[in-house]
């Protein structure tokens, strides 16, 4: 029998899908978690073979001993995955200890986690990325600054998502931002830009077997800092010079057996990195889109994402394929706002089109508003409506 650790099986809720189609694949199935096993949906406990709780996942000799102990129950180890962002460096150091070989090890960790260690390998296939300096002096800022103007883009130079990024736009906000004596971050120039992601599950030979992508209507940053509602949409299909250049990224990381959500910014007006309409490369993401994206991209294609993943794992290959190229608009409700049109409007001008309406993770809630509503479209004009019905 073939063993597989998932980490923190149990949330998001969606990855016990992971674990579901990769049972229905002949795999044991082994969750470590710090959530109690009676809290674990039948769904999931029907998924696992085992689980083992820890008091806290971020505990590392817990998790450490909780995988010894699968090892001396069950033997060897295929797998050790999270999908998650938040234990990408666990599973690595895991897999590291374990001598476990499919996937990322410690050492591999640097280039995928580190934006200014991603530039490195963005250049030399060619693409496009905004300037940037290591931000450790007053004077050194001022001195990129005086390089390439305001505003500026500060945030961890290993962080997630939009989490404690911001946009500088003149001397006292960045004397005040220095005051702080903040650490580990990375200053980069304002690009005016969307974000265009290349969503893909890569096999053991570092070929796409699905790809897809999503569309930022509005700046995640913002959305964070500033209390926005919510949306963007999911292509059946990425554009094409997306597709070109995401593809190149799997090869230069020499991606294999994963889930990927590598992002590009596309210029929206001339500027010096480019012209309006290119592309340059933001970042990498080792795992999966967060929150319900690996849904969304469901709905565009009409498929499943979650067994095609379980299919390239265990296989090598899938027969499944898209069957639709949609679109698939989110569109996130925060608490504490007034709205033109109330709930039961949506629910009954959108009742065709509506895939899922959602309350969000706390967790999750600073990028994606309170309450989600999903739903797919043939074109653009109508998705747009249900945004502007939605969030105005």
């Amino acid at each position: 029998m073939r063993n597989f650790i998932f980490i923190s099986p149990n949330f998001p809720s969606n990855y016990q899908n992971f674990c579901r189609e990769l049972k229905n694949n002949g795999f044991n199935v082994l969750g470590i978690g710090d959530c109690a096993y009676d809290l674990l949906t039948d769904e999931l406990r029907s998924s696992l073979t085992e689980y083992y709780r820890v008091n806290s996942l971020e505990n590392y000799d817990e998790v450490y001993r909780a995988v010894a102990f699968f090892i001396f129950k069950y033997g060897k180890i295929e797998y050790i995955e999270s999908n998650n962002e938040y234990w990408l460096e666990r599973d690595a150091l895991l897999r590291t200890e374990f001598n476990i070989s499919t996937g990322f090890h410690a050492r591999d960790m640097k280039k995928v986690k580190f934006k200014s260690e991603m530039k490195k390998y963005y250049k030399k296939i060619g693409l496009k990325v905004a300037r940037h300096y290591l931000v450790k002096t007053l004077s050194g800022c001022k001195k990129f600054i005086a390089q390439v103007g305001y505003p500026v883009i500060v945030k961890p130079n290993n962080g997630v998502g939009a989490n404690s990024t911001f946009r500088i736009k003149n001397e006292d906000e960045l004397k005040a931002f220095m005051a702080g004596k903040p650490s580990g971050y990375i200053m980069e120039e304002y690009i005016d830009g969307a974000v265009n992601s290349y969503d893909a599950i890569v096999d053991g030979e570092g070929n796409p077997v699905f790809e897809s992508g999503l569309v930022e209507t509005a700046s995640l940053m913002d959305t964070v800092n500033d209390g926005l509602n919510s949306c963007y949409y999911y292509l059946g299909q990425p554009y094409d010079d997306i597709r070109e250049a995401g593809r190149k990224v799997l090869k230069a990381f020499k991606v294999k057996n994963r889930f990927v959500h590598f992002e590009f910014f596309r210029l929206l007006s001339d500027q010096s990195i480019g012209k309006k309409g290119e592309i340059c490369a933001l970042e990498v993401n080792m795992r999966p889109a967060g929150g319900c994206s690996p849904d969304m991209i469901n709905y565009a294609n009409s498929t499943d994402v979650y067994k095609i993943w379980a299919d390239v794992l265990a296989f090598g290959k899938t027969q499944l394929s898209a069957k639709t190229n949609k679109l698939c608009g989110y569109a996130g409700r925060r608490y504490g706002k007034t709205f033109t049109h109330d709930e039961q409007y949506i629910l009954q001008k959108y009742a065709d089109k509506l895939m899922a309406v959602e309350h969000v993770p706390e967790v999750l809630v600073g990028t994606m508003g309170n309450i989600a509503y999903i739903a797919d479209f043939d074109n653009r004009e109508e998705m747009f409506e249900f945004f502007k019905d939605v969030v105005e």
